[in-house]
């Protein structure tokens, strides 16, 4: 029986490490704000052609599957400037204070 409850536990940590290496990684989320204040949120407020963004717009794995998956399909020329980096920065930002994370923001 003890067996089986260190066997859960184990199977609970490697679920937990799972789940947040398929998250936002390797990007800088304070640069991320930063870029994505500056070139983003002119089309991504209330009114715009975007429609208003936010990181609270989505939850973090929302936040995963946009990035990995949409790649802004709506208009694919929004990110021609930015580098692979650029996008993990942005991705990061908004993963990180997303509507299910532990600090969730707007945009400031």
């Amino acid at each position: 029986m003890q067996r089986f409850g260190k066997l859960i536990a184990i199977l609970a940590i490697v679920t937990l490490c799972a789940s947040t290496a398929l998250a936002a990684s390797g990007g800088n989320a304070k640069k991320g704000k930063y870029l994505f204040k500056k070139n983003c949120k002119a089309c991504h407020v209330t009114g715009a052609e975007g429609k208003a963004v936010t990181p609270l717009s989505k939850t973090q794995a929302q936040w995963d599957r946009f990035m990995d998956g949409d790649k802004h399909k709506a208009k694919p020329e929004a990110w021609k400037d930015f580098s692979a980096q650029d996008l993990k920065d942005i991705q990061q930002f908004l993963f990180d204070h997303a509507a299910d994370s532990d600090q969730p923001e707007t945009c400031g």
